[in-house]
């Protein structure tokens, strides 16, 4: 069996009481209060997550803008230098080998943040047609990765001397007041909650004391730490895509909903062949959320079903419990020839019980980025 990896900071989330398990290969913590009341922290007012397990990654030399431009699925060149884009990096099938954030840092240098259990194969994949002068790093345990997301965060990142007021997706390089000094980090105004927040990426040996700053300040500001469980639900509720579950090397954007991540008039990148000809003739499944009309909890793989005949017509990608809500919700790849959309009734299969559920675009609840 192979060990699990540990992010830089594993001694501080036991000593705050974390539960641990896997994901994406490291033993990440699930949650310290209790999920429900992680997720009410970022709804009302801040939380913390420790996610130093993303990947990281810098592409760097003459051109490496335009090389990463024609390569991930989104348009590069609609942002400048100091913006930050979500994109997709496709197979020759359309499939999505992985989706991460691209931080345009100058013509020659582009930062990327994979996701944990991806990261080696996107760095894989672009050194394998990277031209000469172009190099791409693997940084994955250089950086830490703290988000620091809900209605409050802006004073938490203010009472520690980092900027607030940017643009959202924006970032900028600062100095950061820890016990002792200050540090380096970057920050990017995203996150994956719905709610305003920044990611906060300090050196990885300087983790420790950048963590235990912005823990002070979520704390004062009424805030909790909050781990994976409640960054599923957060997520959820925003529909927003988990790779592995709405995204795969076997589900294309298009089927997922995330073409908008998509370049469609840039000449290349990886997968525009296959992606032009599904969005052109229509995907045979679509992404939708289900909202639950009855009690009961969807979870992942469960069968949607027709709710008149039973007809199985797609699989849950995701389910959870909404706190928000306080109702059972799912998202589901349903398929076309059902023809099935918004409003419509359809049941999902819980271990055999009927649960009834409506139809939905996500999110489930307003953004508030």
């Amino acid at each position: 069996m192979t060990e699990l990896l540990a992010g830089p900071i594993a001694e501080r989330h036991a000593a705050l009481g974390a539960s641990f398990a896997e994901f994406g290969g490291w033993d990440m913590p699930v949650a310290y209060s209790g999920t429900v009341a992680e997720h009410t922290a970022v709804r009302e007012a801040v939380g913390i997550f420790d996610v130093s397990h993303l990947g990281k990654a810098v592409v760097a030399g003459p051109g490496a803008a335009e090389f990463v431009n024609a390569t991930l699925s989104n348009d590069l060149a609609k942002i400048a230098p100091g913006k930050a884009q979500y994109t997709l990096c496709c197979n020759d099938s359309g499939g999505v080998i992985d989706d991460l954030i691209a931080y345009l840092v100058a013509d020659d240098e582009v930062f990327l943040v994979p996701n944990a259990a991806n990261s080696a194969a996107v760095v894989a994949t672009l050194a394998a047609v990277a031209p000469d002068g172009v190099a791409i790093t693997d940084l994955h345990r250089e950086y830490a990765v703290f988000a620091v997301q809900g209605p409050k965060s802006p004073e938490v990142l203010a009472t520690v001397g980092l900027p607030t007021e940017m643009d959202y997706m924006a970032f900028a390089d600062a100095e950061m007041s820890i016990d002792g000094g200050t540090a380096p980090v970057r920050v990017c105004r995203t996150g994956y909650t719905g709610e305003r927040g920044y990611e906060i990426l300090p050196r990885w040996a300087q983790a420790g004391p950048v963590f235990d700053a912005l823990m002070a300040q979520v704390t004062a500001f009424g805030g909790l730490p909050a781990g994976l469980g409640a960054r599923d639900t957060l997520r959820t509720e925003m529909g927003y895509a988990l790779h592995g579950h709405e995204l795969s090397p076997e589900i294309t954007p298009v089927q997922a909903r995330t073409g908008w991540a998509v370049g469609w008039n840039k000449p290349e990148f990886f997968g525009r062949e296959a992606l032009l000809v599904e969005k052109e003739n229509g995907p045979a499944r679509r992404l939708y959320g289900l909202r639950a009309t009855g009690r009961g909890v969807p979870r992942a793989d469960c069968a949607v079903l027709t709710a008149a005949g039973g007809e199985r017509i797609g699989l849950c990608t995701s389910g959870t419990f909404a706190p928000t809500l306080k109702q059972g919700i799912a998202l589901a790849l349903i398929d076309t020839a059902a023809g099935v959309g918004k409003g419509a009734d359809v049941v999902i299969d819980v271990r055999g019980r009927a649960l009834p559920c409506e139809v939905v675009i996500p999110p489930f609840v307003e953004s508030r980025v």
